[in-house]
C-alpha cells in the first residue's frame, strides 16, 4: 500500500512561515529551514521586546517626572514617598503626562504631596 502524506496541509504550513518572512532579505525569505529559523527568532525577540518596551516607557516617565519634579525643588523619590504617605493613587504614567503636559495640575499634585511633610 502506498504512503499516504498529507501535501496540501504540509505546504499550506509552509506557504503561511513563507508567507510571514517576506521581506528578508536573501533565502532567508524563499528557503523553508532558513525562514522558518528566521521567523522562530523573531517571535523570541517579539516576546522579549514587549518586556523591555515597558521597561523602556517607566524609565522614561520616571526620568520626565523627576525633571519636573526638581523644578518643584523637590527629587524624585521624595516626591514619590510623599504621593505614597499621602495615598495619592496616580501611576507614573499619567504623572509623567501631567509633568509634560500640564504642569499646573503637576504643581498642584506636587502641593498636595508637600503637604504630607508639614
Amino acid at each position: 500500500m502506498p504512503r499516504s502524506v498529507n501535501h496540501v496541509a504540509s505546504r499550506a504550513r509552509r506557504k503561511a512561515i513563507l508567507k510571514l518572512t517576506k521581506g528578508n532579505f536573501g533565502r532567508r525569505k524563499n528557503v523553508w529551514t532558513v525562514a522558518k529559523n528566521t521567523w522562530e527568532k523573531g517571535q523570541t525577540y517579539a516576546y522579549r521586546d514587549r518586556k523591555n518596551k515597558k521597561r523602556a516607557f517607566r524609565a522614561l516617565w520616571i526620568q520626565r517626572i523627576n525633571a519636573a519634579a526638581r523644578m518643584e525643588g523637590i527629587s524624585y523619590s521624595k516626591l514619590i514617598g510623599l504621593i505614597n504617605k499621602q495615598n495619592i493613587e496616580i501611576n507614573r504614567k499619567v504623572l509623567a503626562d501631567l509633568a509634560a503636559n500640564h504642569p499646573e495640575a503637576f504643581k498642584a499634585v506636587v502641593a498636595k504631596a508637600k503637604e504630607a511633610a508639614k
